[in-house]
């Protein structure tokens, strides 16, 4: 049973998103707030994509005061609060069905383009001193902007992707418009 603890340390662990709610006995909601931004400050540095890091502080406040929300409920409401992930709550429903979906693969194309930039950038750092410069810059270049190449292109495709399906949505739905209209669905 997870109990209510000291308001000075709940203070103090609040300050880190997820540790507050981890010291009070809500571990998957502490690992899933500590996770995001952590997550969040990798993939900004790795990716080199600065804007990201303006989510941050919106995942600080929310894992601060929700810290203090949780202390400040009534024992009842306490003790009957589910820890449960916070940002992906269907994740220990589903976890089987999860890996076994269409995300899988895009999982694995996730593991594999990280990979694909950890061996090239390991296999530049051996060769680079034998490169000429204007094949060693070129080749670091392309190490260095791949990953945010790809991001883009993805970011794209995915624009296109939801543009297409919404598309067919509005093309079925002006198709049994029409239908109705004529009289084929009473």
């Amino acid at each position: 049973m997870i109990r209510k603890k000291s308001s000075f340390l709940t203070f103090c662990f609040s300050f880190l998103p997820g540790a507050g709610q981890m010291y009070m006995g809500f571990m998957k909601r502490g690992i899933s707030l500590m996770s995001a931004f952590f997550l969040l400050i990798f993939l900004s540095s790795w990716l080199n994509l600065g804007p990201l890091m303006f989510v941050m502080p919106v995942i600080w406040f929310y894992a601060f005061f929700d810290t203090f929300n949780l202390r400040a409920m009534p024992d009842d409401e306490f003790y009957a609060m589910e820890d449960d992930y916070i940002l992906i709550p269907e994740f220990a429903k589903e976890k089987s069905r999860v890996l076994q979906s269409k995300n899988r693969t895009v999982l694995a194309v996730a593991l594999i383009i990280i990979g694909f930039t950890i061996l090239w950038n390991n296999i530049y750092e051996l060769f680079r001193w034998i490169m000429p410069d204007v094949i060693r810059e070129a080749v670091y270049r392309f190490g260095h902007y791949f990953p945010q190449l790809l991001i883009g292109f993805a970011i794209i495709a995915l624009g296109i992707y939801l543009i297409i399906g919404k598309k067919k949505d509005l093309d079925s739905m002006e198709k049994v418009h029409q239908l109705e209209d004529k009289g084929g669905f009473r």
